[in-house]
């Protein structure tokens, strides 16, 4: 009798940029299904909007502020930006 453990790893390549937001062209649903983390200067984010390795940055939502579709305004923080699975 043979067992075999099963692995995950099949896991998506994380793109250059992500979105969380499914009505962006950044947005890639099957990264989605495993949790993922984003370091800015070395540290660990939980409060990531999107972010683009290949230009520096990350969005986070502003506090209170919306946009016209009731939508939190996102700053753009740039530094060095690392993606990765947990």
């Amino acid at each position: 009798m043979q067992i075999t453990i099963m692995t995950d790893t099949n896991k998506p390549e994380l793109p250059d940029q992500l979105s969380i937001n499914p009505r962006s062209k950044f947005y890639v649903e099957e990264v989605f299904e495993h949790e993922i983390g984003i370091t800015l200067n070395g540290k660990e984010r939980f409060d990531v909007e999107e972010y683009c390795i290949s230009e520096g940055w990350i969005k986070v939502a502003a506090p209170k502020a919306l946009d016209r579709r009731g939508q939190p305004l996102l700053m753009k923080v740039k530094g060095t930006v690392e993606a990765f699975y947990k």
